[in-house]
């Protein structure tokens, strides 16, 4: 296994255990077998350690390889929800803590911004698969995939808290069917091609000869 391999396998499990406020490049170092300046050499800094700990050892949304116009929406749908569960649910406690701490929340999102990465990524994500089905024909026109990906990732991580509030990191990942639960609330409004039903008639429209 190669060094960087290495340092990424004990970077997961520090981070996954101790979260990112109190993780230390200088541990993880040590958990690995290298220097400091070596871990560096790989990474740069904490930040680009942890984005490449979530794109490669908590794989996410982005690896599920659904393409538009393939398969079923709400199957896409579903896979994508799965992804997206376990990934929130894996990191929630590498990231909790920096919610209490301001300065060292401003600190890591300047540092993900520069680096390309942040939690608005998953959602858009959603939001130009659905665009694209919608270009397809394969979802209504009248549709709007921007609050559609927001609701089922809002959704995914709601799920994903919950779980790891009640049973911590012990906590099994989410089932495939939860998933297919929430996409399958999202999808089927979005299926919904025909006009709007008219409205109701008021009581003049009633009596109107």
């Amino acid at each position: 296994m190669s060094t960087r391999e290495r340092i990424l396998d004990a970077a997961a499990d520090i981070l996954r255990t101790r979260g990112v406020v109190h993780a230390t490049t200088k541990e993880i170092a040590q958990a690995t077998g290298v220097s400091e300046p070596t871990l560096y050499k790989y990474f740069g800094d904490k930040e680009r350690l942890l984005l490449a700990v979530l794109r490669e050892r908590v794989p996410g949304p982005s690896h599920v390889p659904v393409r538009p116009g393939e398969g079923d929406v709400e199957g896409n749908l579903a896979a994508l929800a799965h992804a997206a569960l376990d990934f929130f649910q894996r990191s929630i406690p590498m990231l909790g803590a920096l919610m209490a701490d301001p300065q060292r929340m401003a600190a890591h999102r300047e540092a993900m911004s520069r680096h390309g990465g942040g939690p608005d990524k998953a959602a858009a994500g959603f939001a130009a698969y659905l665009a694209a089905e919608q270009a397809l024909g394969r979802i209504a026109a009248k549709a709007d995939p921007d609050a559609s990906a927001a609701l089922l990732i809002g959704a995914c991580f709601h799920e994903a808290f919950l779980r790891y509030y009640a049973h911590g990191t012990d906590a099994g990942a989410a089932p495939l069917s939860r998933a297919e639960a929430l996409a399958r609330a999202i999808v089927e409004p979005l299926l919904r091609s025909g006009p709007a039903p008219a409205p109701p008639p008021t009581a003049r429209d009633r009596t109107d000869p």
